[in-house]
Protein backbone atom coordinates (compact mmCIF):
# COMPACT_ATOMS: atom_id res chain seq x y z
CA UNK A 1 0.00 0.00 0.00
CA UNK A 2 1.63 3.55 -0.57
CA UNK A 3 -1.10 5.76 1.43
CA UNK A 4 -1.28 9.37 -0.36
CA UNK A 5 -2.51 12.22 2.41
CA UNK A 6 -3.98 15.44 1.47
CA UNK A 7 -4.44 18.62 3.35
CA UNK A 8 -5.75 21.37 2.49
CA UNK A 9 -2.85 23.40 1.58
CA UNK A 10 -0.83 20.18 0.80
CA UNK A 11 -0.58 16.53 -0.99
CA UNK A 12 1.08 14.40 0.39
CA UNK A 13 3.12 11.38 -1.49
CA UNK A 14 5.11 8.69 -0.47
CA UNK A 15 8.69 9.36 -1.70
CA UNK A 16 9.92 7.57 -4.55
CA UNK A 17 13.43 7.35 -6.95
CA UNK A 18 11.97 10.27 -9.00
CA UNK A 19 12.58 12.86 -6.24
CA UNK A 20 16.00 12.00 -5.56
CA UNK A 21 17.54 14.77 -7.13
CA UNK A 22 15.28 17.47 -5.09
CA UNK A 23 15.49 15.06 -1.73
CA UNK A 24 19.06 15.33 -1.76
CA UNK A 25 19.17 19.43 -3.02
CA UNK A 26 17.28 19.67 0.26
CA UNK A 27 19.06 17.81 2.60
CA UNK A 28 22.11 19.71 1.62
CA UNK A 29 20.56 22.93 1.70
CA UNK A 30 22.73 24.77 4.36
CA UNK A 31 19.46 25.77 6.42
CA UNK A 32 17.78 22.91 6.30
CA UNK A 33 20.98 20.34 7.19
CA UNK A 34 21.71 22.71 10.21
CA UNK A 35 19.75 20.26 12.58
CA UNK A 36 18.46 17.90 9.78
CA UNK A 37 21.77 16.02 9.06
CA UNK A 38 23.66 17.66 12.26
CA UNK A 39 25.08 20.14 9.82
CA UNK A 40 27.00 17.51 7.66
CA UNK A 41 26.99 17.52 3.83
CA UNK A 42 25.35 14.35 2.94
CA UNK A 43 26.27 12.37 -0.28
CA UNK A 44 24.25 11.43 -2.61
CA UNK A 45 25.10 7.59 -2.12
CA UNK A 46 23.72 8.32 1.85
CA UNK A 47 20.10 10.24 0.47
CA UNK A 48 19.89 7.54 -2.15
CA UNK A 49 20.31 4.93 1.06
CA UNK A 50 17.63 6.68 3.21
CA UNK A 51 15.04 7.01 0.48
CA UNK A 52 15.29 3.39 0.35
CA UNK A 53 14.87 2.98 3.79
CA UNK A 54 11.83 4.88 3.37
CA UNK A 55 10.56 2.93 0.52
CA UNK A 56 11.12 -0.50 2.66
CA UNK A 57 9.36 1.26 5.70
CA UNK A 58 6.14 1.79 2.91
CA UNK A 59 6.82 -1.94 2.54
CA UNK A 60 6.94 -3.49 5.44
CA UNK A 61 5.26 -1.31 7.78
CA UNK A 62 3.23 0.63 5.90
CA UNK A 63 4.68 4.11 6.61
CA UNK A 64 8.29 6.29 5.75
CA UNK A 65 8.72 9.43 4.21
CA UNK A 66 6.22 11.86 1.99
CA UNK A 67 7.40 14.30 -0.24
CA UNK A 68 5.18 17.73 0.63
CA UNK A 69 3.55 19.37 -2.79
CA UNK A 70 1.50 22.52 -2.43
CA UNK A 71 -1.92 21.31 -3.30
CA UNK A 72 -1.94 23.52 -6.39
CA UNK A 73 0.82 21.61 -7.62
CA UNK A 74 4.10 22.24 -8.35
CA UNK A 75 7.58 20.52 -7.36
CA UNK A 76 9.08 19.25 -3.72
CA UNK A 77 8.27 21.58 -0.94
CA UNK A 78 9.73 19.79 2.06
CA UNK A 79 9.01 16.14 3.52
CA UNK A 80 7.64 14.80 6.43
CA UNK A 81 6.85 11.23 7.27
CA UNK A 82 8.22 8.44 9.77
CA UNK A 83 11.17 6.05 10.53
CA UNK A 84 11.77 3.28 13.65
CA UNK A 85 12.56 4.91 16.58
CA UNK A 86 15.18 2.65 18.08
CA UNK A 87 12.15 0.88 20.63
CA UNK A 88 10.44 0.05 17.44
CA UNK A 89 7.59 3.18 18.15
CA UNK A 90 7.85 5.50 14.74
CA UNK A 91 9.62 8.70 14.97
CA UNK A 92 8.53 11.93 13.17
CA UNK A 93 10.32 13.90 10.87
CA UNK A 94 10.23 16.81 8.53
CA UNK A 95 11.62 19.44 7.07
CA UNK A 96 10.62 22.06 4.50
CA UNK A 97 12.73 24.54 2.17
CA UNK A 98 13.45 28.07 3.49
CA UNK A 99 11.42 29.84 1.39
CA UNK A 100 8.20 28.07 2.84
CA UNK A 101 8.83 28.09 6.63
CA UNK A 102 6.77 30.22 8.92
CA UNK A 103 3.33 29.25 7.24
CA UNK A 104 2.36 26.69 9.76
CA UNK A 105 3.20 23.67 6.76
CA UNK A 106 5.21 21.56 9.21
CA UNK A 107 2.64 21.71 11.16
CA UNK A 108 -0.12 20.69 9.21
CA UNK A 109 2.05 17.93 7.46
CA UNK A 110 2.59 15.92 10.27
CA UNK A 111 -0.92 16.63 11.90
CA UNK A 112 -1.98 14.49 8.69
CA UNK A 113 0.92 12.10 9.19
CA UNK A 114 0.02 11.64 12.91
CA UNK A 115 -3.54 11.04 11.94
CA UNK A 116 -2.47 8.05 9.40
CA UNK A 117 -0.12 6.30 11.99
CA UNK A 118 -2.24 7.07 14.82
CA UNK A 119 -5.59 6.42 13.17
CA UNK A 120 -5.14 4.06 10.18
CA UNK A 121 -2.27 2.43 11.46
CA UNK A 122 -3.32 1.78 15.14
CA UNK A 123 0.36 3.02 16.50
CA UNK A 124 0.02 4.26 20.16
CA UNK A 125 3.11 6.45 20.81
CA UNK A 126 4.70 8.33 18.31
CA UNK A 127 8.25 9.72 19.19
CA UNK A 128 10.22 12.84 17.88
CA UNK A 129 13.62 14.23 18.61
CA UNK A 130 16.05 17.92 17.58
CA UNK A 131 18.86 19.86 18.47
CA UNK A 132 18.04 22.61 21.74
CA UNK A 133 18.92 25.13 19.73
CA UNK A 134 15.88 24.24 16.96
CA UNK A 135 13.17 26.91 18.33
CA UNK A 136 11.36 26.15 15.57
CA UNK A 137 10.87 22.19 16.02
CA UNK A 138 10.18 22.64 19.49
CA UNK A 139 7.16 24.96 18.48
CA UNK A 140 5.98 22.27 15.86
CA UNK A 141 5.75 19.46 18.13
CA UNK A 142 4.02 21.41 20.58
CA UNK A 143 1.49 22.53 18.48
CA UNK A 144 0.60 18.80 17.98
CA UNK A 145 0.37 18.02 21.31
CA UNK A 146 3.78 16.23 21.98
CA UNK A 147 5.26 16.51 25.15
CA UNK A 148 9.26 17.20 26.35
CA UNK A 149 10.10 13.39 27.40
CA UNK A 150 14.09 13.22 28.18
CA UNK A 151 17.06 15.37 27.50
CA UNK A 152 20.29 12.94 26.51
CA UNK A 153 22.90 12.61 23.57
CA UNK A 154 22.45 11.05 21.13
CA UNK A 155 24.77 10.52 18.24
CA UNK A 156 27.11 12.53 20.04
CA UNK A 157 24.73 15.69 20.21
CA UNK A 158 22.45 17.29 23.03
CA UNK A 159 18.69 16.09 21.79
CA UNK A 160 15.58 16.82 23.19
CA UNK A 161 13.34 13.82 22.81
CA UNK A 162 9.54 14.46 22.83
CA UNK A 163 6.96 11.76 23.14
CA UNK A 164 3.05 11.44 22.12
CA UNK A 165 0.39 9.23 23.56
CA UNK A 166 -2.56 8.67 20.48
CA UNK A 167 -4.87 9.08 23.61
CA UNK A 168 -3.35 12.52 24.00
CA UNK A 169 -3.04 13.30 20.33
CA UNK A 170 -6.95 12.46 20.21
CA UNK A 171 -7.65 14.97 23.01
CA UNK A 172 -5.21 17.82 21.81
CA UNK A 173 -6.76 17.48 18.55
CA UNK A 174 -10.40 17.96 19.98
CA UNK A 175 -8.79 21.02 21.44
CA UNK A 176 -7.68 22.24 18.76
CA UNK A 177 -10.44 21.53 16.42
CA UNK A 178 -8.76 19.33 14.43
CA UNK A 179 -7.59 22.56 11.91
CA UNK A 180 -6.20 20.38 9.13
CA UNK A 181 -8.84 17.95 7.15
CA UNK A 182 -7.05 15.13 6.56
CA UNK A 183 -8.01 12.72 3.30
CA UNK A 184 -5.87 9.42 3.08
CA UNK A 185 -5.88 7.38 0.00
CA UNK A 186 -4.15 4.57 -0.44
CA UNK A 187 -3.15 2.56 -3.88
CA UNK A 188 -2.06 -0.67 -3.95
CA UNK A 189 0.95 -1.59 -5.37
CA UNK A 190 3.01 -4.41 -6.23
CA UNK A 191 6.06 -4.84 -3.68
CA UNK A 192 9.12 -6.60 -5.08
CA UNK A 193 10.38 -9.42 -2.85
Amino acid sequence: MRPSLSTPRLTLFPLAESDLGALHALWTDADVRRYLCDDKIVSLEQSRQWLAVSTRGFAERRFGLWGLHDAAGGPLIGFCGCRDWSTGEPELMYGLWPAWWGRGLATEAAQAVLEYVFEVLGHPVMMAATDPPNVASIRVMERLGMVFDWRGEMHGLDTLVYRLSRERWRRHRVVSDNLYGVDIMEEACEIAK
